[in-house]
């Protein structure tokens, strides 16, 4: 460990220690808050209100926030985010238990740790089946095979970039299973033509969740909708796409960079290396499933696992929100729960693939069966992140972040209600940043930004805009964000390599989607917005590459 390092942990071991002691000692995080839900009355409908106990307070103050701020800066400066994610859930711990050391083990082992298993279980499942789902298909050759095919008709490094492009936008369901399939079918193509695993993980993130956004049909639109007023929900979501900056400049961002073929930042780096033949930049995350492969292996054992996978995934979730009891079709995909939905269509797929090779001669019931633990264990990582960030994002669901957010946003000035949607941009980053959920912060924040404008009014469209886009922005720079995670996971690159690569791209248009909001505050007119915005980002990259062929003058000069 380098010096610098050993005092930058000193450091913040320091002011940690600091911050607990001034807690405990003022009590300063056992503050409270106005009751949202019952308004500080504490009745509701003449009924106790649920939430505050008819106490009509909350518990709600910033230090709810602390635990995930010292994760995230622990993360960042040891690079290890394991024990970072960890003992920002110690932090929770305490502060939630005023510091009693039986209450601190109680609250990190039920509410963190047991909820955060319980709550996820279903997505454990599900990433486990793609696991074996991929561990099947490189035992068969199917990914192999897959890779050749693409180096004869994928014959460059842009058509690479823009064929995982397209495959992210076209699964558009669910953002995890996006960020795993997209992983599993592209790496092989993205492996061809020496794009790093960072780049590679960088692009399925920056489609999987902001695709999920923008699609009517799919489980980020379901849980959109369930936020709103009955009836509302779907016709709000969709009313707001047009004006969700983030997403659709990601989306232009990401075609106009492959296009233009440079990088900036760490990216650049990486890009480098994997240019020279180092695709993880010295952090190899890939598995050895290749050393025994099916020398039979055809294209079609990589497409029939993926598109059996996408059908089944797509019924179960129908299946899971009812349309077989004559629900309509959008009705079944707001009313679903792909917790259950992706592990029954994925227990299914999978059982069907096994059938298929099996059938096919290239694998025998012994490898089907030996790919189940390889499958599991290539899965761990993720599942083990996953629930750390779960278990941290109840420590701060527990110290009441989400109430303090609230009254914070209700003391904002009328008459500053034109900038307003770029406030709740900038809140939304922040939230989900912190906490690493992007559903729960536009849960928190879209019953808030109704209620502040009036029905009908256009702000009311922009600024729910704001809120989601400002929740995707802040989950894709989050390390302990799960979708972030699961983009790792799907590209198999070192984690924190992943985030840092992709921050300054996602802070590029973080800052591009800030400008809009204002403009949109003032000019709530979408087809006049989003071509502004367009231009905007086309621009700024030409800016981009400009400086970054200066610099490769001045170094080469050098």
């Amino acid at each position: 460990m380098s010096k610098k390092k050993i005092i930058a942990l000193a450091i913040a071991a320091v002011i940690i220690v600091g911050l607990l002691v001034y807690a405990g000692i003022t009590g300063a995080a056992e503050g409270s808050v106005k009751c949202p839900d019952c308004g500080g009355t504490g009745l509701i409908d003449g009924e106790t209100c649920e939430t505050c106990g008819g106490e009509s307070m909350v518990t709600g103050t910033l230090w709810a926030l602390l635990p995930p701020i010292i994760a995230i800066g622990l993360a960042l400066i040891t690079k290890e985010v394991f024990s970072s994610l960890f003992i920002g859930i110690i932090v929770g711990a305490l502060l939630y238990s005023k510091f009693n050391f039986l209450g601190t083990i109680s609250s990190l082992t039920q509410q963190g740790l047991i909820d955060a298993v319980s709550g996820n279980a279903g997505i454990f499942i599900f990433l486990i089946e793609l696991g074996i789902l991929v561990a099947l298909v490189n035992k068969a050759g199917g990914s192999a095979a897959f890779g050749k095919w693409t180096a004869k008709h994928i014959k460059t490094k842009v058509g690479a970039l823009l064929a995982t492009f397209v495959l992210g936008v076209v699964i558009f369901i669910d953002d995890y299973f996006n960020c795993l399939t997209v992983g599993s079918v592209m790496r092989p193509v993205t492996d061809s033509h020496k794009i790093s695993r960072s780049k590679l993980a960088y692009l399925i993130d920056a489609t999987a969740a902001p695709i999920c956004m923008i699609a009517p049909i799919s489980s980020w639109a379901a849980a959109v909708s369930s936020y709103a007023e009955d009836g509302k929900g779907i016709k709000l979501f969709i009313s707001a796409i047009p004006f969700n900056f983030y997403s659709l400049l990601t989306l232009v961002f990401i075609v106009a960079l492959s296009i233009m073929g440079f990088d900036y930042g760490k990216m650049r780096l990486h890009e480098i290396n994997a240019q020279n033949g180092d695709l993880f930049s010295g952090e190899k995350k890939e598995s050895d499933d290749e050393k025994d492969v099916s020398g039979k292996g055809i294209v079609l054992d990589l497409i029939f696992p993926v598109v059996v996978l996408i059908v089944c995934c797509i019924l179960a979730l129908l299946y899971v929100g009812g349309i077989l009891d004559g629900v309509s079709f959008v009705d079944a995909f707001a009313n679903t729960d792909a917790t259950v939905g992706l592990p029954l269509g994925g227990l299914v797929a999978l059982v069907i693939s096994i059938i298929y090779f099996i059938a096919r001669k290239v694998l025998s019931g012994k490898d089907c069966m030996e790919a189940l633990p390889k499958g599991f264990t290539a899965m761990v990582p993720a599942i083990f992140i996953l629930t750390f960030a779960t278990a941290l994002k109840n420590m701060t669901s527990l110290l009441g972040a989400k109430y303090f957010i609230y009254n914070m946003m209700l003391g904002f000035p009328e008459g500053l209600l034109k900038i307003l949607p770029a406030v709740i941009f900038l809140v939304a980053c922040v939230l989900s940043f912190s906490t690493g959920t992007s559903w729960g912060t536009f849960g928190i924040l879209i019953p808030i930004v109704v209620n502040m404008f009036a029905e009908g009014d256009p702000l009311l469209i922009v600024g729910m805009s704001a809120c989601l886009a400002g929740a995707v922005c802040g989950d894709h720079c989050s390390p302990i964000s799960d979708t972030t995670i699961m983009a790792s996971a799907g590209a198999q690159c070192e984690h924190l390599n992943h985030v840092s690569t992709q921050l300054p791209y996602a802070l590029s248009v973080a800052g591009l989607s800030f400008v809009m909001f204002l403009v949109a505050g003032f000019v709530p007119v979408a087809w006049i917005c989003l071509p502004i915005g367009v231009v905007l980002t086309v621009g700024f990259l030409f800016v981009m590459k400009a400086i970054s062929k200066k610099k490769e003058a001045k170094a080469g000069a050098q």
